[in-house]
């Protein structure tokens, strides 16, 4: 997607980094260009208008949630394993043994 005209920053840059700017998880100063090019290519605001009300409606709407207990141990377990450097095994965590 782009409108044509050339940027200081990309649109395929933008677009590729368009959740991080969504959830401000960028530098400042990337935020800005990505604030500037916004104002000039109307096809990449509207693709930020329309991942930003995705967003908002999945938070609305799944964002009230409780998460298994289990399911949250297991989770922060596996990343103590990866912050720590050890063997992450491979198989899903979070998968039930199945009975023989």
């Amino acid at each position: 997607m782009s409108c044509g005209e050339p940027h200081e920053t990309d649109c395929s840059e933008v677009l590729d980094h368009l959740y991080e700017f969504l959830d401000s998880e960028m530098p400042d100063v990337d935020r800005d260009k990505f604030k500037q090019h916004f104002t000039e290519c109307s096809p990449c605001l509207e693709k930020y208008g329309l991942e930003q009300a995705v967003k908002k409606l999945v938070k609305r709407c799944c964002g009230h949630d409780d998460v298994p207990t289990d399911l949250r141990a297991k989770v922060l377990g596996r990343l103590d394993l990866i912050r720590s450097g050890q063997a992450v095994p491979e198989h899903d965590v979070t998968a039930t043994p199945q009975e023989s």
